[in-house]
C-alpha cells in the first residue's frame, strides 16, 4: 500500500522533479532513481522543467528586444536557447524521426536509420523548416510587444513538455526494450495525464489573460488556450503515426514531438496576434 503521508508526496515530487530536469534538461541535476516510479512522477513534472526552460528563453529574446535589437534577434535567441538547454536532443529527435519516417523502410530498419550519429536529407530539411517557422512566428509574436513574444516563448516549451506528458500514458508501448522511450513509455496512468493537460490548460489560458490584460486580456485566454491545444494535437497526430511506423515510441520521438509541439503552437499564436 502507498505511503499517503506529506513526507511520502514530497519526496515523490521532488524524485519527479530530478528526472524531468535530468532527463530533459542540461542543467546540473543528479538523477536519483530511474525506475518506473520515477518516470511516472517525471513526466508529470515535465511541464515544469519546460517552464524554466521558456523563462530563460523569453528572458533572453525579451532583454534583447528591450535592448534594441529587433524582433528578428530576440526571436533568433528565444529559440536558440531551448536548444542549448536541452543540448539540441529534441532537435536531433526531430531529425532522426524525419530520417526513419521519410526512409519508407519497415519499421526495424528505420529504427536503425534512426539511431545512426549522422543526419539524412529529410532530417536536414525538416531541423531547416522547423526552426525557420519557430523564428519566424516568434518574431510575428515580438512585432506586437515583448510580452507577446516572452509570453508566446513560455507557452510553447511548457506546450512541448506537456505533450510528452501526454506521450507517456498508458497503452503506448515503447518501440525499443533500452532507452529513455522504454524508460517512460505507458509510465503514467491516462486519469493522471488528462489531469496533467487540464490543469496545464488552465493554467496557460491564464497565462494569457495576463499578458493581454493591457489589450485583448480574455480574447488572449481563449487563443493561448487554443494554441496550447493544437500544439497536443498536432503532437499527438505524430504519435499516432510513429506507433503506427515504429510499434511505438523512442527518445527520438519523444523529441520529434516537443519540436512539433512547439512549431504548432507558436504558428497558432503567430496566426491570431
Amino acid at each position: 500500500m502507498n505511503d499517503p503521508s506529506p513526507a511520502a508526496a514530497r519526496a515523490g515530487a521532488v524524485t519527479g522533479l530530478r528526472f524531468a530536469f535530468g532527463t530533459l534538461t542540461v542543467l546540473p541535476v543528479r538523477l536519483t532513481r530511474w525506475d518506473r516510479a520515477a518516470a511516472r512522477a517525471g513526466m508529470l513534472c515535465a511541464p515544469v522543467a519546460g517552464l524554466v526552460v521558456g523563462l530563460a528563453a523569453a528572458g533572453a529574446g525579451g532583454a534583447l528586444w528591450a535592448a534594441g535589437a529587433g524582433a528578428g534577434i530576440a526571436a533568433v535567441a528565444s529559440v536558440a536557447v531551448p536548444a542549448v538547454l536541452t543540448r539540441g536532443l529534441h532537435l536531433d529527435g526531430l531529425a532522426d524521426t524525419a530520417d526513419g519516417l521519410g526512409s519508407a523502410k519497415p519499421p526495424a530498419e528505420a529504427l536503425r536509420i534512426m539511431k545512426r550519429s549522422d543526419i539524412g536529407p529529410f532530417g536536414v530539411i525538416t531541423l531547416l523548416f522547423v526552426l525557420l517557422a519557430q523564428i519566424a512566428a516568434v518574431a510575428r509574436l515580438y512585432g506586437h510587444g515583448w510580452e507577446y513574444g516572452a509570453g508566446g516563448t513560455v507557452l510553447a516549451a511548457v506546450t512541448a513538455r506537456l505533450a510528452l506528458t501526454a506521450a507517456s500514458r498508458a497503452g503506448v508501448p515503447s518501440a525499443r526494450p533500452e532507452g529513455l522511450g522504454a524508460a517512460v513509455a505507458g509510465a503514467v496512468p491516462g486519469r493522471l495525464a488528462a489531469a496533467a493537460i487540464v490543469l496545464a490548460l488552465a493554467l496557460c489560458a491564464a497565462a494569457g489573460g495576463a499578458v493581454g490584460a493591457g489589450g485583448a486580456g480574455p480574447e488572449d485566454a481563449v487563443r493561448y488556450a487554443v494554441a496550447a491545444l493544437g500544439g497536443l494535437a498536432a503532437a499527438e497526430l505524430l504519435l499516432r503515426h510513429c506507433g503506427r511506423r515504429f510499434g511505438g515510441v523512442t527518445g527520438d520521438v519523444f523529441g520529434a514531438l516537443a519540436e512539433t509541439a512547439t512549431t504548432a503552437t507558436l504558428l497558432l499564436l503567430a496566426l491570431t496576434a
